[in-house]
């Protein structure tokens, strides 16, 4: 694997070879503006039944939000519509968020609304991020989060 060196994240050079996901949630949605809010309220009640710790919970349903806009302003040129798939499982104590969609890919885009922070917040709130695609060569976003990390200068 190759680290980026704007976002620090892991990205594939080949198919990896992936442990596969239990997965405990699945969602696909038209990736539209209004489906990333559906997607963050449903993370919320994801924690709530997982019972995800705040300070986590706030993370991940922030980094989620992240990944699911850059399917909304990037994967479908043109105005195209295409399918946003969110899923996650929780193993071992971290819970693993995909993100993914059969857009046109992690490119660069001069035209871009955004500033181009989306990837780096992400980074720096999970505990792992890795982009590539997976074996449906659909663009994925791959985050992990240690549920169990205490914050930085939380008193406990």
């Amino acid at each position: 694997m190759a680290a980026d060196e704007d976002t620090g994240a892991r990205t594939p050079r080949h198919d990896r070879d992936q442990e596969l996901l239990t997965t405990d949630f699945e969602l696909t949605l038209p990736a539209r503006a209004e489906n990333v809010a559906v997607v963050r309220h449903a993370f919320g009640g994801l924690g709530d039944a997982l019972d995800v710790p705040d300070h986590a919970l706030a993370d991940v349903k922030l980094a989620v939000t992240e990944a699911c806009t850059n399917v909304v302003v990037h994967a479908y040129p043109n105005g195209d519509e295409g399918p946003m798939a969110v899923t996650a499982g929780l193993r071992d104590g971290a819970l693993t968020v995909v993100v993914s969609d059969a857009g046109r890919g992690i490119l660069p885009r001069p035209d871009s609304p955004g500033l181009g922070l989306g990837l780096p917040l992400i980074a720096t709130l999970a505990s792992s991020l890795e982009l590539g695609t997976n074996d449906r060569e659909e663009t994925e976003v791959r985050m992990t989060f240690e549920l169990d990390r205490v914050p930085e200068g939380d008193p406990r």
